[in-house]
């Protein structure tokens, strides 16, 4: 497969998964305004911005992080290149150059969900309610992963398309994850209590990950819910089956067996899957999750790197090379 078409398809699946976390991020807030009573509902919008990573370029367009311009931000603003209307968009454009890879089907989807997003964008203003919207933005992402998982042939581009999801996936959600740092609690007393437990819900809800975790421990348990989007290897948003099951897609591309590596990229993914393999909710907790998040998310953009710079950037002399999408 030529590399730039690889290329494309793997940001087809990074833009698509960015623009549904974007959504589900939002959705934290959201839910947790909706969950609290009037008398504790202090919003706090900052943190979306700080956990994001946008926060320098939301201080250069805004003054001050209210909903509305969270929101805005977040959600439609074209200078923003992560909003949901520049990653849809992103992601259009590059299934555009593949054309002859993916399938009509996949095409009409993602065209119906570029128009559904732009429209809204034109005329926000007459959403009926935000959340609706950042539901309709997930559902139309999973119906474009439904669509590729049931009609594309499972070969190079499905994997690479997948590997993009993954990798994106794995970053959103030790992101969300993150938003629990940033939200305050009226008082240090709060922790533990139910002020506390309602951020932890609206969290497991905002990764739609509160229904399998409500199966398997009942009771909400702060360690518990860490260990549960980080380390499960059976729940498909948590990252360490992000990370695996990318690895294991990046060796079904190159050939190589399990227990070794033939490239950068799987050297970096074979890495962070061990570390996610071995590693204990108690120590992450013990050492500061804040900042064992902020070290997964550089480990995560290493191999990120490390993909690119192993199957994207490979071009004959003479010739340019591809930008590394951001």
């Amino acid at each position: 497969m030529l590399s730039r078409v690889a290329h494309s398809i793997y940001w087809v699946g990074r833009y698509l998964e960015r623009a549904e976390n974007v959504a589900r991020i939002v959705d934290v807030n959201l839910n947790l305004m909706l969950d609290l009573a009037e008398t504790a509902n202090k919003e706090q919008w900052a943190p979306l911005v700080q956990t994001s990573g946008d926060a320098a370029l939301f201080a250069e367009r805004y003054k001050t992080p209210t909903r509305d311009n969270v929101i805005w931000f977040l959600t439609f603003d074209p200078a923003n290149p992560n909003s949901i209307l520049s990653c849809v968009t992103a992601a259009r454009d590059n299934a555009r150059r593949v054309r002859e890879i993916i399938s009509s089907e996949m095409w009409e989807q993602l065209n119906t969900y570029y128009h559904m997003v732009r429209d809204a964008a034109r005329d926000s203003e007459a959403l009926p309610a935000h959340n609706e919207f950042y539901a309709r933005v997930k559902l139309e992402s999973h119906l474009f992963n439904g669509i590729a998982d049931a009609i594309m042939s499972h070969d190079e581009a499905w994997h690479f398309l997948r590997v993009g999801s993954l990798l994106e996936r794995a970053d959103k959600t030790s992101r969300i994850l993150d938003v629990k740092y940033y939200i305050l609690l009226p008082d240090i007393s709060e922790v533990g209590g139910a002020f506390d437990n309602i951020q932890w819900a609206a969290l497991l809800k905002s990764a739609s990950a509160n229904e399998m975790y409500r199966k398997r421990y009942r009771q909400l348990s702060s360690a518990k819910i860490v260990g549960f989007l980080l380390l499960d290897q059976d729940f498909p948003r948590a990252v360490r089956h992000c990370v695996m099951q990318a690895e294991g897609g990046l060796r079904v591309i190159s050939g190589s067996p399990p227990g070794s590596f033939g490239n950068a990229a799987e050297r970096a993914l074979g890495r962070l899957a061990a570390e996610l393999n071995y590693a204990k909710v108690d120590e992450i907790i013990a050492g500061g999750l804040h900042e064992y998040l902020d070290n997964l998310q550089a480990a995560l953009n290493r191999a990120s790197g490390a993909v690119f710079d192993t199957f994207f950037s490979q071009r004959p002399k003479g010739r340019r090379r591809e930008r590394h999408q951001p």
